[in-house]
């Protein structure tokens, strides 16, 4: 089993620089398997998100489209995918970012009854609350 960086993540769904790309695509067709598994952290994926937006302009449908078809892959173990799959869901519905909807329900897997925040798109979902 290995772990993946965001920057691998990156150049195997953008395919945006030829020589690294080479090399993951290698990567995936060779190292990864269901028998030798991909690890992808919490905060990989929290990045992936950022990433694909701000520098790729990926839109929300896009950036929901490539975290779905992470968490379905099955040379893939996704930290907490339960939480990945609930804020996913949670995302495709709300305003917040992915990584605020992850955060928020790893919180409440751990015991939080809420996420507190100043995030007014996050404060749209029952899943956090304002700074009293």
């Amino acid at each position: 089993m290995m772990g993946l960086d965001t920057n691998i993540l990156v150049r195997y769904i953008t395919q945006d620089d030829p020589q690294q790309c080479a090399k993951v695509n290698a990567l995936f067709d060779k190292q990864i398997s269901q028998e030798n598994s991909a690890v992808i952290s919490k905060i990989v994926l929290s990045e992936l998100t950022w990433v694909l937006s701000h520098a790729y302009g990926y839109s929300r449908e896009q950036i929901a489209l490539v975290i779905q078809q992470i968490i379905i892959t099955q040379e893939f173990v996704i930290e907490d995918s339960e939480s990945a799959i609930k804020a996913l869901q949670d995302y495709q519905t709300g305003k917040a970012g992915f990584a605020d909807y992850f955060l928020a329900r790893t919180h409440l897997a751990m015991g939080a009854k809420h996420t507190v925040s100043f995030d007014k798109k996050a404060l749209q979902n029952n899943l956090f609350q304002p700074v009293e």
